[in-house]
């Protein structure tokens, strides 16, 4: 295979990886997990703001509620922490 064809090959997977492959912050243990997304999305990094406080999504900055809300939709209905 010619060596631009490996580029191309490469870049291919790297996008695909960006688009399905996530990691997360566990809020309780404070350790990293790779997971695969149920929905290709741009966004790779997840955590929760909220963490083990009784903190209300609407007590939270639009940022703040932003990231919580990505957490809950791919980490906490996909894997039932």
């Amino acid at each position: 295979m010619k060596p631009i064809g490996s580029i191309l090959i490469i870049i291919f997977f790297i996008i695909v990886g960006k688009f399905w492959i996530g990691i997360y912050n566990h809020d309780e243990f404070n350790s990293s997990h790779i997971f695969i997304k149920h929905r290709a999305i741009w966004k790779t990094y997840f955590y929760s703001p909220r963490g083990m406080s009784d903190l209300e999504l609407r007590e939270m900055s639009p940022s703040q509620q932003f990231e919580q809300e990505m957490f809950d939709e791919f980490i906490l209905s996909q894997y039932k922490l």
